[in-house]
């Protein structure tokens, strides 16, 4: 059975070699993104999850386990996607200064007829940036390609107090519920079945 990564992400591949899976292939989701008003973080990106692996299993053999993942971040229930320019990030990044907010992860395991969708909500605490601190970042061009301007796993951790939750899912992956998620599907990575070793 050949594994699917239904992304281009670096962070996301990165995590699924992390869980011990050396042998997968990588397809990129051409899909849109849209998605009609009134829909809660969770709803969105379990969406979109969705959409990506029906898109990745398009392009793929129907024995294919597909992995699909899609994350955005929340500020009070609204969605901050990723920025359009310095101006904009500017404005999400002042928006999280001193503040909560929550990152939700959708991720999706698709194989043939079978589907299944969750989600994962991790809540972070920027520390209270300074102006001059907000725009040397942004000079960095790190925000420009993250959903709320910032990336955990790079500089952006010089922002973060706080974190409750799974990091990993900040990162883009929640680790701990994939390997659940592929539990479902005959995959235990923990007793080495085989995806580890190759």
């Amino acid at each position: 059975m050949e594994l699917i990564l239904a992304s281009n992400s670096p962070r996301r591949r990165e995590l699924l070699g992390q869980m011990g899976i050396k042998n997968f292939k990588m397809i990129s989701p051409d899909v849109d993104e849209s998605v009609e008003p009134g829909l809660s973080p969770a709803e969105i990106v379990e969406r979109l999850s969705r959409r990506k692996a029906a898109a990745a299993a398009g392009k793929a053999g129907p024995d294919c386990l597909i992995i699909a993942a899609d994350t955005v971040v929340a500020l009070d229930g609204a969605v901050l996607g990723k920025p359009r320019n310095k101006e904009g990030a500017f404005a999400m990044l002042a928006a999280l200064s001193g503040r909560e907010h929550h990152v939700y992860t959708g991720v999706t395991v698709l194989q043939g007829e079978r589907t299944v969708t969750e989600h994962e909500e991790t809540a972070v605490t920027f520390r209270a940036l300074e102006e001059e601190e907000i725009w040397g970042y942004i000079a960095t061009g790190e925000p420009m390609d993250k959903a709320g301007a910032y990336g955990i796993q790079g500089l952006g951790a010089l922002l973060v107090s706080g974190i409750r939750g799974d990091y990993c899912n900040v990162v883009g992956l929640p680790v701990f519920r994939l390997g659940r998620m592929l539990g479902r599907f005959g995959i235990h990575l923990l007793q080495n079945e085989g995806y580890a070793k190759q």
